[in-house]
């Protein structure tokens, strides 16, 4: 039996005795991040879960394993581990394992019996909040150098920071890589477990991120409302405003966004990747979403419909505020409309200087001199992978054929990560394996999120491989 075989059996064996055990506890807990829970520290789910995988990580005794919850005032915690070089294997150079506990909020819709704090074992598919998204993460990165050590095989020296405020935009993530950098050494290869699947029939490799601008806009004409038969025809609608300010950001024909400062340049060799992409996954990247009766996607062709969700700009209108049910809908002309404005941004362009730009092409010279606000809630510069070096590509690619069968897949998703942004600013000439276990219809964020365990066993004896391979090269 070779050492592939017997590394995968090895993690196998681990995922079902102990791991999926362990998460199918951690889903119970309703750790939400700061953001959908401000009195989290009181509430006392978020330390409850990291609590739980300290105690994990402590007892799977792993040779010259250090770890605990580091703490800043004020902060969310994050759990640092940290593994020695096995025989001074790596020459001086550094593993970061990233990964995350908070959870989104609870969001409706789950199938009945099934429920975000209820998990449930099924198919292969453990349900509910936070197990895939991204709770196995620092399980599968101690089960994968658990097996490593067991197989007498050889790693780097190995770290591990998993946050607590992912779900919030990370924004405490930089405060610990200040404070842990210089403990860190010398990291050239991060691994993130955080990331999507295009499918479940092979290894995928995350090549970029789109960033995001996020805020809410505001279109008031009124102090108060008033009687639709009265006022209509003299008072201009704040939502017929609201929608001619929307024409300068997005062609509501075509739902392209106009401003060139949203846009970038798409390199030749994502063009390429899309066109991979798209050949393995054909007409099931598509498919893959609940339409409703007979819409139609946006663009027809394949390779189209990877760029557009990975590297064009796309505008979305996530809530509204102003606007009664239709049950409590009186004739009235409203004072006021307030939209929540979610634009997705091509990975290379800058967050900030969007988020400043889109305020100013809101907010100037309003049609009939309305009061119109743009008020910024969210900023966020994506991430483009750097080019990948010869040995990542090739133990990835060894990787996914022995533990899948199937040549890897390389593709950008569509969301925003901030973290990733903020790793590629402290590890500028790392490499980076980011990749998971969202692949189709696991709904991280919404009902029914499932992690498809078979998968995830697959992956962590990937991860174990290429953290052997990053031991190995000269």
């Amino acid at each position: 039996m070779n050492d592939t075989t017997t590394l995968a059996r090895r993690i196998d064996a681990h995922w079902d005795a102990e791991i999926v055990p362990e998460l199918t506890e951690y889903i119970r807990v309703p750790a939400k991040s700061p953001h959908f829970d401000p009195s989290w520290e009181a509430h006392g789910h978020i330390e409850r879960v990291i609590r739980e995988a300290e105690r994990w990580v402590r007892a799977q005794g792993v040779p010259g394993l250090k770890v605990e919850i580091v703490r800043l005032p004020g902060r969310t915690p994050v759990l640092y581990f940290d593994v020695p070089a096995t025989d001074d294997a790596g020459a001086g150079r550094t593993v970061l394992l990233y990964g995350h506990l908070d959870k989104q909020p609870e969001m409706v819709g789950w199938h009945e019996g099934y429920g975000p704090w209820s998990p449930r074992y099924e198919d292969g598919k453990l349900y509910g909040r936070g197990g895939a998204d991204d709770g196995y993460a620092v399980y599968a990165s101690l089960a994968a150098l658990k097996a490593i050590h067991a197989q007498g095989l050889p790693h780097a020296r190995c770290v591990g920071v998993i946050e607590t405020c992912e779900e919030s935009g990370s924004y405490d993530l930089p405060a610990y890589l200040e404070l842990l950098g210089p403990r860190m050494g010398n990291v050239d290869f991060v691994v993130g477990l955080d990331s999507g699947a295009g499918d479940y029939e092979r290894l995928w490799l995350t090549t970029s991120l789109r960033g995001l601008v996020g805020g809410a806009l505001s279109v008031e004409v009124l102090t108060e409302g008033v009687h639709s038969g009265d006022a209509s025809g003299v008072v201009p609608s704040s939502f017929r405003i609201a929608r001619k300010l929307l024409d300068r950001i997005e062609d509501s024909a075509t739902g392209r966004v106009l401003p060139t400062a949203f846009h970038a340049p798409i390199p030749e060799e994502r063009i390429a990747q899309a066109r991979v992409a798209s050949g393995i996954l054909g007409a099931a990247m598509v498919k893959r979403f609940p339409w409703s009766g007979h819409t139609r996607p946006m663009v027809d062709d394949l390779p189209e419909v990877v760029l557009n969700r990975t590297w064009r700009p796309a505008l979305a209108i996530t809530g509204a505020d102003g606007l009664p049910s239709i049950a409590n809908a009186g004739n009235v002309l409203r004072p006021v409309t307030r939209l929540k404005l979610s634009l997705r941004l091509p990975p290379t362009v800058d967050g900030e200087r969007a988020s400043v730009e889109l305020k100013k092409l809101l907010e100037h010279d309003p049609p009939l001199s309305a009061t119109v606000r743009f008020e910024a809630e969210s900023a966020a510069t994506g991430w483009n992978a750097p080019v990948t070096a010869s040995w990542l590509a090739d133990a990835v690619e060894a990787a996914s054929r022995a533990n899948y069968a199937q040549p890897s897949g390389a593709i950008g998703e569509g969301g925003t990560i901030p973290f990733m942004g903020m790793l590629g600013k402290q590890f500028p000439a790392a490499q980076f394996l980011i990749t998971g276990v969202l692949g189709p219809k696991s709904n991280a964020h919404g009902p029914n999120e499932f992690l498809h365990v078979p998968y995830a066993k697959k992956l962590t004896a990937s991860v174990a491989e290429i953290v052997v391979a990053h031991a190995r090269r000269a």
